[in-house]
């Protein structure tokens, strides 16, 4: 057993290990989770039994409702946290987790699965990201807005007239800043105290302006924690359609004005059979309408013509990858400080924020001796010497860098206050070796074709709630009830007729037929490559064997796990399934057809017959691959309305690369692999 409690070493800004930032070419290799290389594995199997997927289990993988309805799987699967937010985790995982490698090293803050510093960069991720930041730092500038207008607004006039009367005799008492420490340190070390000063409310019902209550964007207020209040399913699942419609809406407005889009200037009232009703929206198709906008203007297209062109492309590009990084840091961050000042089981539940409060203290203490006068000359010292300093400051960073080769990694956050402290990520996976510890994998989060009712959510305590005899957002049941149900109109409100002109897309009628006969022609030219591609894997077609079945046929069922996933390997239809029952767990791949009515548990490898076996510990790099080129998946998705089944690479320490493809749950088996082990992981 791992001690998991609080020790006076938690505490400390530093951490007790520097070995991550002052040996990085240290080996540190383990094959599996009962050595605990990291905070991670140990917590994993350490974590008390108070969920469905900690009973353990020494027999057979235990199916705690894989292909089952969200009422139909026990709860909590893991204890401390409801099945809702273990979903939310596990979605969000699987959209930013798509490369990774085993780190033999010392890990930064004792969590593997950190970013690493040379990852891979594609469009698809770079989007994953921008959305991630949406989830998590928008989403909380956005509520600590809202916090600060209800404040301001003086409609919950008993509460801000406290505020106000402890803010007026810190300011005659020149205790400001110590006023301000204190208000810190007690939200942190005393988390209740943070719904008595800041009360909860549905920020789609607050007003950015005024601070009051408004009518929700989506017109109904179908979630508690979405911008819009749009309605969602399963919780948190408001949130990501938002982040991909933020996305998508900037992607949108950027393609206008690429194009040049200008519906001021259209034709008014124009007739059914004018030009512009002929063609489709180009913004809605996605194509190159800016080289069309500058050869229209009798611009320059070409890169002869446009010397810049090339040069310029380049340098944007260039930049995606760093730019990339760093809103992955911001979002890692901030999803520290969140589990930091909130944490979820099994992590320390006071460790982080007791550390935090010790910092804040000394600071408490020298507030009241540091003069208005001392911070305004500490503050243009500093400046001055920032401007005027780059001599003294190139010197000395020479020398920290020949005397302490890595002493940047020791002051970044996660080597320091923030050590040990996971992100959503790190979160996330150790949760995941909770279940294969316990031979208990936690099943995927539940999925539905159906779209959610336009109904208002049970709104409780937990979610609106006022302080005192204060009325929530000063407004009556009446004025929320009325605020709170569905009206179809508001979520096609804009500001202006300017803004709703750019807004609109009109294909016109004829634009909307040629758009139909376009997309029937795209059909039929899939489905015919399609076609081909098994006339090509007959002949010996590595490639076409690998795109065989990336569109699942809708009459079968290709759902299965915990164990076995249906896959093809070479083009063939098999199985993937992980074995555990030996003394060393591998993952293999089998052509039996009866692993769909019997499964593979009762059986022997002898009875599988596999085509290959690799040992789980001998894996060294995990790479989920399209089924599809990214081209044609869009195509795909566009004309067929079809999902793609994608694939997994498997490299093990050898250099042998183990393909699977066509499987449905990749995903799931994605996360099994890379939670069964006892490999350190990073990010790519």
């Amino acid at each position: 057993m791992v001690e998991t409690g609080l020790v006076f070493k938690d505490l400390l800004p530093l951490p007790n290990d520097v070995a991550a930032a002052t040996e990085p070419d240290k080996h540190e290799v383990s094959h599996a989770m009962s050595e605990e290389p990291t905070l991670s594995h140990a917590l994993a199997v350490s974590a008390d039994h108070g969920g469905h997927a900690q009973q353990g289990n020494d027999d057979d993988i235990k199916d705690l409702g894989w292909n089952q309805d969200a009422d139909q799987i026990p709860k909590p699967l893991v204890g401390g946290l409801p099945n809702e937010e273990l979903w939310i985790l596990i979605r969000r995982f699987n959209k930013q987790m798509y490369h990774v490698k085993e780190y033999p090293y010392p890990v930064p803050g004792n969590l593997d699965l950190n970013i690493a510093d040379e990852e891979e960069f594609s469009p698809d991720k770079l989007r994953a990201n921008v959305e991630r930041l949406y989830m998590t730092v928008g989403i909380g500038l956005i509520g600590l807005m809202k916090h600060i207008m209800r404040l301001r607004s003086w409609r919950e006039s008993k509460r801000t007239a406290a505020f106000l009367a402890a803010y007026s005799v810190a300011w005659l008492l020149d205790l400001l800043v110590p006023m301000y420490t204190l208000l810190m340190i007690v939200l942190i070390v005393y988390p209740p105290s943070r719904d008595t000063l800041f009360p909860p409310a549905p920020m789609a019902l607050v007003s950015s302006k005024t601070g009051g209550l408004q009518k929700p964007k989506a017109g109904v207020l179908g979630s508690t924690d979405s911008v819009t209040g749009a309605p969602e399913k399963h919780k948190g699942e408001a949130v990501e359609a938002e982040a991909s419609n933020f996305v998508n809406s900037i992607a949108h407005v950027a393609l206008a004005s690429a194009s040049g889009k200008h519906p001021q200037s259209e034709p008014q009232n124009e007739d059914g059979d004018s030009p512009n009703s002929r063609v489709p929206d180009p913004t809605s198709m996605a194509i190159s309408a800016s080289n069309a906008r500058v050869s229209a203007g009798g611009g320059m297209v070409s890169a002869e013509k446009d010397k810049a062109k090339v040069p310029m492309e380049t340098a944007v590009w260039n930049k995606m990858r760093p730019t990339m990084h760093a809103l992955a840091d911001v979002a890692d961050t901030w999803e520290r400080f969140g589990n930091a000042l909130s944490p979820t089981p099994p992590f320390p539940h006071d460790a982080y924020r007791l550390r935090f409060a010790a910092i804040l203290v000394p600071v408490l203490a020298a507030s009241p001796f540091i003069t208005n006068y001392m911070v305004v000359k500490g503050m243009t010292f500093v400046g001055g010497f920032a401007f005027f300093g780059d001599p003294l400051i190139w010197r000395g960073l020479d020398w920290l860098n020949t005397r302490f080769p890595q002493w940047q990694k020791l002051l970044e956050l996660r080597n320091s206050v923030l050590k040990g402290v996971p992100t959503n990520a790190q979160l996330t996976i150790t949760l995941l070796r909770i279940g294969e510890v316990n031979k208990a994998p936690l099943p995927p989060p539940p999925q539905s074709s159906e779209p959610p009712p336009d109904e208002s959510v049970d709104v409780t305590d937990e979610h609106l709630r006022a302080v005192g005899s204060d009325y929530p957002l000063n407004a009556s049941p009446a004025e929320l009830k009325a605020a709170m149900e569905h009206d179809p109109n508001t979520a096609h409100e804009t500001t202006g007729s300017d803004i709703d002109a750019a807004k609109h897309k009109s294909h016109g009628k004829k634009g909307a037929k040629l758009l139909a006969m376009f997309k029937s022609g795209v059909k039929g030219t899939v489905e015919a490559g399609l076609g081909a591609d098994r006339l090509k894997a007959k002949v010996g077609s590595e490639h076409a064997k690998h795109r065989l079945g990336v569109i699942p046929n809708e009459r079968e069922n290709n759902l299965s796990g915990p164990v076995d996933f249906k896959c093809r390997y070479h083009g063939k239809k098999g199985h993937a399934y992980i074995s555990t029952r030996a003394t060393i767990p591998c993952l293999a791949f089998s052509l039996d057809k009866d692993i769909d009515a019997r499964g593979t548990e009762d059986r022997s490898e002898a009875e599988l017959h596999p085509v290959w076996s690799l040992a789980i510990a001998d894996m060294k790099e995990l790479k989920k691959v399209g089924g599809l080129g990214w081209k044609a998946k869009l195509v795909v998705g566009w004309a067929l309305g079809r999902e793609v089944a994608d694939g997994l690479e498997i490299i093990d320490k050898h250099g042998n690369t183990w393909a699977v493809t066509a499987m449905v749950l990749r995903d799931e088996l994605f996360n099994r692999l890379i939670a069964i082990g006892g490999q350190k992981w990073e990010s790519w």
